[in-house]
C-alpha cells in the first residue's frame, strides 16, 4: 500500500526548513509502517528530550535552526537534569552541558516545560477518540487506555516530528479495528483485599505485560474503579514488562463498558485466569535482591508521584525521621503545590529527597554503591533499576517502603492474593 500525501503535505515536505524535515520524517516513517495516509493530531507528548548522546541534542538544534515550531500542544517527558534544583545530578561535563542544550532546544521548539512522565496528571488530557502522538511508554498506555485517546508508541525524534508537522501515520492503535480486545485477563480468582490494595496493581501490570506482549486485552473481575493512580501503576508495569500500548478493564476504562462490547462480539483468542499463585510469583519476580538485612535507599515515583500519593507518603511517615533516604520523583506541577503549602520543607526535613523534572532511573542521582539495595513500590522502577542504577531491587507497598526506610531494613506487610 503506497502512502498518499495531500497537496499541503507535499508542499511542506518539499521545502528546506525544519518543518520540511519533520514532515519528511513522518512521511518516510508512514511508508515504512505501511500507512496509507497521514492523519492530523490534536497534541503530542515528547520523550525525545532525554539526553542519551550528542546526536539527540544536535538533531533538536537542527530543527531550531530551521525555524521549526510545534503546531499542536506538546508536553515534555523527563529530561536528564533537575532544573528545579531539588536534587543533585551526578552528570558531568560535557554530557551535562549537552543535556542542558537539548532541554533548551525543545523549549525553543515551543514545547511546554512540563518535564513529567505523567502529563495526564498535569492537565494534558486529550479527548476521548482524538488522535495524538505520544511518547513514553506509561504515558502512551494511560492515554490510550484510561483517557481513550488514540496513539501508538512514538519513539524518540518521530514524536517531535509529529508535533511539528501536526501529522501522524494512520496505522496501529489510531484505527478502530485494532483497538478491540482479543484476549481476556481474568482476575476474579484473586481476593478482594488484594485487589483493593495499592500493591496489587504493579504486580498485576507486570504479569499482564509478560503474558500478553502487545496484544490488546480486557481485564475482567475488577469489582470497582481502583483509581487513577492504580491504573497508572498497572499500565506502567505492563508497558515495561511487555509492549502494551492499550489495555481495557471491563466497567472501568471508557471503551469497555463490558467485556462483550470491547471484544466486538468475537470469542477471545485466549483467556488467562490469574490465580493467587500466579500473582505471588509475579510479585516475587519484581525483586532481584535475596533476603538482604538492610536497604540503602527507597525510590518511588515512576510514573511521577501525584499529589494524592504525596499525601499518602506524608501520612505514612507521620513526622518520623528516615534512616535511609526516600527519593520521591515528581513533576513540577506537583512540586509547586508542595512548596506553596510548606510540605516540601517538612518532607525534606524527614529525609525525603524530592526529584523533579527527571527520575533516578534515567539519570545518575543516587550514590554509586556496589551491592546497593533499592526498595520501591513501582513496577517500572523494579524492571529498570537493576540495569540502570546497579542497585538490586526489593519490591513492596508504599507502606512497606516507608517503614523500611524508617528502620533501615526491609519489612513487609503481607496481603494475600
Amino acid at each position: 500500500m503506497s502512502l498518499a500525501l495531500s497537496p499541503d503535505e507535499q508542499a511542506i515536505a518539499s521545502g528546506k526548513d525544519g518543518a520540511a524535515m519533520a514532515m519528511r520524517i513522518v512521511a518516510d516513517s508512514a511508508r515504512l509502517l505501511g500507512a496509507p495516509r497521514l492523519i492530523p493530531i490534536a497534541s503530542a507528548h515528547i520523550d525525545g528530550a532525554l539526553y542519551h548522546g550528542d546526536s539527540g541534542t544536535l538533531f533538536a538544534e537542527k530543527l531550531v535552526e530551521g525555524g521549526a515550531r510545534v503546531c499542536v500542544r506538546s508536553t515534555l517527558n523527563v529530561g536528564a537534569l533537575d532544573l528545579m534544583g531539588c536534587s543533585r545530578i551526578r552528570l558531568e561535563e560535557p554530557a551535562r552541558g549537552m543535556a542542558r542544550r537539548m532541554m533548551e532546544a525543545y523549549r525553543k521548539l515551543g514545547c511546554e516545560q512540563s518535564w513529567t512522565c505523567a502529563p495526564y496528571q498535569a492537565g494534558h488530557r486529550p479527548a476521548l477518540g482524538s488522535d495524538v502522538a505520544w511518547g513514553e511508554s506509561n504515558a502512551v498506555v494511560f492515554c490510550n487506555s484510561v483517557l481513550g485517546a488514540r496513539t501508538n508508541r512514538y519513539g524518540d525524534f518521530l514524536d517531535i516530528a509529529c508535533a511539528i508537522s501536526g501529522r501522524a501515520p494512520d496505522y496501529g492503535l489510531h484505527r478502530t479495528e485494532n483497538r478491540r480486545a482479543r484476549l481476556v485477563f481474568d482476575v476474579a480468582g484473586l481476593s478482594a483485599p488484594f485487589l483493593g490494595s495499592e500493591i496489587a496493581w504493579p504486580v498485576l501490570g507486570s504479569l499482564y505485560g509478560r503474558e500478553v506482549g502487545n496484544t490488546v486485552g480486557v481485564v475482567i473481575g475488577v469489582p470497582s474503579h481502583p483509581g487513577e493512580d492504580a491504573l497508572k501503576a498497572f499500565g506502567a508495569a505492563a508497558a515495561s514488562s511487555g509492549a502494551v500500548g492499550l489495555f481495557h478493564i471491563a466497567g472501568v476504562t471508557p471503551e469497555a463498558p463490558d467485556a462483550e462490547i470491547i471484544l466486538a462480539g468475537a470469542a477471545p483468542e485466549t483467556v488467562i485466569r490469574v490465580t493467587p499463585e500466579m500473582a505471588a510469583r509475579a510479585r516475587a519476580g519484581l525483586s532481584t535482591a535475596t533476603r538482604p538485612k538492610a536497604i540503602d535507599a527507597v525510590a518511588i515515583g515512576s510514573p511521577h508521584l501525584s499529589l494524592a500519593e504525596f499525601d499518602m507518603l506524608e501520612r505514612l511517615i507521620g513526622g518520623r525521621r528516615l534512616s535511609v533516604p526516600v527519593y520521591a520523583c515528581t513533576g513540577r506541577h506537583v512540586l509547586s503545590s508542595l512548596e506553596q503549602t510548606g510540605r516540601r520543607k517538612r518532607l525534606e526535613a524527614s529525609g525525603v529527597i524530592i526529584v523533579a523534572d527527571t527520575c533516578v532511573v534515567v539519570t545518575p542521582i543516587m550514590p554509586e554503591l556496589e551491592g546497593g539495595i533499592l526498595m520501591t513500590n513501582s513496577g517500572k522502577f523494579a524492571h529498570y533499576a537493576p540495569g540502570n542504577t546497579g542497585y538490586a531491587v526489593l519490591y513492596g507497598s508504599l507502606t512497606d517502603c516507608v517503614e523500611s526506610a524508617v528502620l533501615g531494613k526491609p519489612t513487609f506487610t503481607d496481603i494475600a492474593a
